[in-house]
C-alpha cells in the first residue's frame, strides 16, 4: 500500500470520479418518456444514447491509459473531465435529437479517462490480496452512484425537467475536478514513467493468454450489465407503462445485488481461493439471465423477471469483476495504465456495441433481453476457461526501452 495514499482517501476519489461517469449512463433513464416526445422519437430509439456514449467511452481509455504511463494519472484525469463538461453542456442546451447524440459522445469521449484510471490507481497502490481487496471494496463504494442515479433523475424530471439532470451532472464535474486538483497525490512517481512505443505497450499486455481470457469475461459480463440499463427504461416505462417514479425504483433494485456480490468477492477468494470466486460469479450471471430469458420465450414482460433475474446477474458480476480485473492486472506493475486502459475500454466499447445491437430489436417484450444477456454469459465462460486451461504467471520484469 501506498504510505502516501491511504485505501479511504484512494476510495473516495475513485468513487467521485467514476461516479460522474456511472450516473452520466443511467441517469437519464426514468427521464426516456419525456425525452422521446420532446426530440419526436421513439422510446426504443433512446438506447442510442447509451451506445454514442459508452463507444467513446470505451475507445478513449485506450487513448487515456498509455498517456498516463507517460505523463502521470493526474494530468490524465484533469484532461478527460474538462472534455466531459463541454460534452455535458452541449447535451443540456441540445434543441434537436442529433445534437444531443452529439453531445453524449462528447461525455464519453471525456470521461473515459475515469474508466481508465479507476483501474489503474489500485494498481499503482497495492498488489495480490490487497489489491483484490482494495478492488472489492472499491466496487462495494462506486455502485451507489448507480443506485442514486436513477431516482435522483426520476425526482429531477418530475420536478423540473429532464435537462435538470444534465445541470446537476454538469455541476457535479466541476466539483469532482476541484476536488482531484486540490485533493489527489500522483500515483505513478516519475522514475516509473514509460516511454515506449504504445503499439509496443499494447502487444506485450495483450500476448498474455490469461489476460485475454480475463477481457472476454469481464466485457461479456458488462455487456449484459448494459443491455439491461438501456433496455430496462424501456420494458418498464414503454412497454409496462409504469410512471417515471416507479421506474426508477425498479431499475435499482438489482444493483444491491451488486454490492453484495462485491464483498462476497474477496471473502470467497481469500477463505477458498480466486477461482472459486470466479466460478460462483460465473453461475449467478447464467441463471440470472436464464430468468430474464425464460418468459421472453413465450411473449411476456414481467417486472418479477426483469428484476429478480437482474438482481442475480448483477451479483454474479459483483464477484466477478474484483476477482478478473485483479487477475487481469496482477503480471503487470510497469504497464498498469495500458492494462487498465484495455479493459476498461474493451468493457465499455463491447457495452456500446452491445446496446447498439439491442437497440436494432423491437422492444415488445424481454426475449431480446434474456437472449442477450445469456450469449454474454456464455462468452464470459468462454473466457474463463481459457484463464483455467493457463498457468499463472509470476509478475512481469521491467522492459528495456
Amino acid at each position: 500500500m501506498s504510505a502516501s495514499f491511504p485505501l479511504v482517501k484512494l476510495t473516495f476519489l475513485i468513487a467521485i470520479l467514476t461516479a460522474v461517469g456511472q450516473m452520466t449512463q443511467t441517469m437519464y433513464v426514468p427521464s426516456i418518456g419525456y425525452m422521446a416526445d420532446e426530440f419526436l422519437v421513439s422510446p426504443a430509439a433512446l438506447q442510442a444514447v447509451m451506445a454514442c456514449y459508452l463507444i467513446p467511452y470505451g475507445l478513449s481509455q485506450f487513448f487515456y491509459g498509455p498517456l498516463s504511463d507517460r505523463i502521470g494519472r493526474k494530468p490524465v484525469i484533469i484532461i478527460g473531465l474538462v472534455i466531459y463538461i463541454l460534452g455535458t453542456l452541449v447535451t443540456l442546451f441540445a434543441k434537436q435529437y442529433e445534437w444531443f447524440l452529439a453531445g453524449s459522445f462528447i461525455q464519453g469521449l471525456g470521461i473515459g479517462c475515469g474508466g481508465a484510471m479507476s483501474r489503474t490507481l489500485t494498481r499503482d497502490c497495492f498488489e495480490g490480496a490487497e489489491l483484490h481487496r482494495a478492488n472489492s471494496l472499491i466496487s462495494m463504494c462506486v455502485i451507489f452512484s448507480p443506485l442514486l442515479a436513477p431516482v435522483l433523475g426520476g425526482y429531477l424530471t418530475e420536478t423540473f425537467s429532464w435537462r435538470s439532470s444534465y445541470l446537476f451532472l454538469a455541476l457535479f464535474a466541476i466539483a469532482v475536478i476541484i476536488t482531484m486538483m486540490t485533493s489527489m497525490m500522483e500515483t505513478l512517481p516519475k522514475e516509473k514513467r514509460k516511454v515506449e512505443s504504445v503499439a509496443r505497450c499494447y502487444r506485450y499486455v495483450l500476448s498474455n493468454p490469461r489476460f485475454q481470457g480475463y477481457l472476454l469475461c469481464l466485457v461479456a459480463t458488462f455487456a449484459g450489465v448494459a443491455v439491461f440499463e438501456a433496455a430496462a427504461g424501456v420494458l418498464l416505462g414503454g412497454v409496462l407503462d409504469l410512471p417515471a417514479t416507479t421506474v426508477s425504483i425498479l431499475f435499482v433494485l438489482p444493483i444491491p445485488g451488486y454490492l453484495i456480490g462485491a464483498g462476497l468477492s474477496s471473502y470467497i477468494a481469500q477463505r477458498r481461493s480466486q477461482k472459486r470466486a470466479l466460478n460462483v460469479g460465473l453461475v449467478a450471471i447464467l441463471l440470472g439471465a436464464a430468468i430474464v430469458l425464460i418468459p421472453g420465450v413465450f411473449g411476456q414482460t414481467t417486472a418479477l423477471t426483469l428484476v429478480g433475474g437482474a438482481t442475480i446477474y448483477f451479483l454474479g458480476a459483483g464477484i466477478l469483476f474484483p476477482a478478473a480485473t485483479t487477475g487481469a492486472l496482477a503480471p503487470f506493475p510497469y504497464h498498469a495504465g495500458t492494462g487498465g486502459a484495455i479493459l476498461g475500454g474493451m468493457q465499455n466499447l463491447g457495452a456500446g456495441i452491445a446496446t447498439l445491437i439491442a437497440s436494432l430489436f423491437p422492444a415488445q417484450d424481454q426475449l431480446p433481453l434474456g437472449c442477450l444477456m445469456l450469449a454474454m454469459s456464455i462468452l464470459a465462460m468462454l473466457g474463463l476457461r481459457l484463464v483455467f486451461r493457463k498457468p499463472d504467471s509470476s509478475n512481469e520484469m521491467p522492459l528495456a526501452i
